[in-house]
């Protein structure tokens, strides 16, 4: 069993090389401890300055996480179409960083989402319906932000494109 200073090395490693998030409960076992002493190594990481993304999925390195451009992007759909908004941007070419709404009281609030595939889709959707949890866009009628990772500049006009054919992409 690796000691504390070891094992958050081997965390900090793994995450490196990896380009899909890591769960904590996946480091646990693979460390023999619990899932929060994981979470408290990547706290105390974090704390030490390490770019260590935390996302429903699990942990990803800053690093894996910077390439290509940035865009944020504004839509509006119900709950029912999340999955026809989130497979039209994969299928055009971006990843789906995070979900962005304004709150009246908090302010701006996100939650990291680094959805790339058809298979993390699958697992949002099912993480979604299991939990029963609402999503951020019902604090606001739907509309929200999505901050889209996309590799060439024609990659994010195809999104919004798709997005507007389907009635997705917020017009004022």
């Amino acid at each position: 069993m690796l000691d504390g200073v070891q094992r958050r090395e081997e965390i900090l490693r793994q995450l490196g090389q990896s380009e899909r998030p890591l769960s904590a409960s996946r480091f646990a076992k693979e460390f023999g401890v619990s899932r929060q002493i994981i979470v408290g190594d990547v706290a105390l990481l974090r704390a030490a300055g390490e770019e260590i993304i935390a996302t429903a999925r699990g942990y990803l390195s800053e690093n894996q996480a910077e390439q290509g451009f940035l865009k944020k992007i504004a839509v509006q759909h119900e709950a029912k179409d999340t999955r026809i908004e989130l497979e039209t941007i994969v299928a055009n070419g971006g990843e789906i960083v995070d979900v962005i709404v304004e709150h009246a009281l908090y302010g701006e609030l996100v939650g990291g989402l680094h959805i790339q595939n058809q298979r993390d889709i699958e697992d949002f959707i099912t993480a979604y319906r299991n939990t029963n949890a609402n999503l951020l866009s019902d604090l606001t009628n739907g509309i929200h932000l999505h901050t889209i990772r996309y590799q060439k500049p024609e990659d994010i006009e195809k999104i919004q494109a798709a997005l507007l054919e389907k009635g997705i992409l917020y017009q004022e």
